[in-house]
């Protein structure tokens, strides 16, 4: 299967490239017609709803069809979102339309590995995956903050184009055979299949404990990215789209060096030794807030990617080897993007609650980092103990 992970790797390399450097995009929109600040991080909001709207029919979706074709639909919708903002469409309403695509996407482009791999290739498999998306945000950050100071049109002409090449490498995905197809179709059975997933992971430990780790970590790297664009111009005194995303790829970077390390030194039975890495990541964050120095900044970060490459990496191994086991790769993908949707929301809630206030960012970030420290940490106890 070789050829076909390849074909899997590089739709999901272009396909998060356009994801990454549209929301820089998005923002550039938002700042031209001059849209209050807190609008900002409402793009992941808007974003990350649809994942929760759409949780209980995705996983059945990508598990009652070839995933491979699923995925071409989903970056469908997503090419339709970047060319609706494009075309004037708000850029909330129309990064809702790319979230609708990336809520399809996702239980496809991780379940598809357990079909592809054994066991005992799932955390080399998900590295590559894992290092493919890292690339892709680093570049997709740079280029998008890059092309929106140029032009906000150029930066969406290119968005849209990378979309279909991700398409075009959908194609080249052999039609594989559903993984748990559904006999009668109705949304009242999909969504008590839903269900029945759901409480079927959170029953498992394992499962439980990777979809609240995960969760922790996707959610405040979410958040990190708008204290970013909020924090340069404070801390920096730069004021232009392309520095906040060039320090998000510098994260990027960080994440694939640490998706390495944990392909190395983490397998499915060691999986606590990725607990201190995440561990580390709200300390970090809270260092970060306060420094005034660039290539202070870029140092740093990188060890805040690094640390969330090594800790992730393994956990969402975990789960989809648990979810395939149970209820399906994808349907426990799915369950996993509502954990870790409400996480953002929930988060990024919190950070747009502490810009409303007029809080400053310094502040804000210091007690995000705080909380990152707390949860993440109290998870990891958790799990030390009912391991030990």
């Amino acid at each position: 299967m070789g050829k076909s992970l390849y074909s899997v790797l590089i739709a999901q390399f272009f396909s998060a490239l356009a994801d990454n450097a549209l929301l820089f995009a998005a923002i550039a929109v938002l700042k031209e017609i001059h849209a209050p600040d807190w609008q900002i991080p409402l793009l992941q909001e808007f974003f990350a709803i649809a994942f929760i709207f759409l949780a209980p029919f995705v996983g059945s979706f990508a598990d009652n069809w070839s995933k491979g074709r699923v995925m071409l639909v989903a970056n469908a919708l997503k090419l339709a979102g970047a060319l609706a903002m494009l075309a004037g469409l708000h850029p909330l309403l129309a990064y809702n339309l790319v979230g609708l695509g990336a809520a399809a996407y996702s239980p496809a482009k991780y379940g598809i590995l357990t079909e592809m791999v054994a066991s005992d290739k799932l955390v080399s498999a998900n590295s590559m995956m894992e290092g493919s998306t890292i690339v892709a945000i680093l570049l997709g950050a740079v280029l998008g903050g890059m092309l929106a100071d140029e032009s906000v049109t150029l930066a969406l002409l290119g968005v849209a184009g990378c979309y279909g090449l991700a398409g075009l490498a959908n194609l080249l995905i052999p039609v594989l055979p559903p993984a748990h197809p559904i006999k009668h179709f109705s949304f009242f059975a999909l969504f008590k299949d839903f269900w029945q997933a759901l409480v079927t992971l959170i029953k498992n430990p394992d499962a439980r404990f990777s979809m609240l780790g995960t969760s922790i970590f996707w959610g405040s790297g979410s958040t990190l990215r708008f204290i970013l664009v909020a924090w340069v111009p404070v801390a920096l005194l730069i004021d232009d789209n392309s520095t906040a995303a060039n320090l998000s790829g510098v994260v990027a970077i960080g994440i694939a060096i640490g998706a390495a390390a944990a392909a190395k030194f983490v397998t499915l039975q060691t999986i606590n030794r990725a607990l201190p890495a995440g561990v580390l990541i709200g300390l970090a964050i809270m260092g970060f807030a306060h420094l005034t120095n660039l290539p202070l900044a870029v140092g740093l970060l990188i060890i805040v990617g690094l640390c969330g490459g090594f800790y992730v990496v393994p956990l969402n191994a975990l789960l989809q080897e648990r979810g395939h086991e149970t209820v399906g790769a994808g349907h426990a993908i799915a369950v996993q993007n509502v954990f870790e949707n409400f996480a953002m929301i929930i988060m990024i809630g919190l950070y747009t609650l502490m810009v409303g206030s007029g809080m400053s960012v310094i502040t804000s970030a210091s007690v995000f980092g705080a909380v990152v420290f707390v949860s993440i940490g109290g998870l990891a106890g958790w799990r030390v103990a009912k391991t030990a």
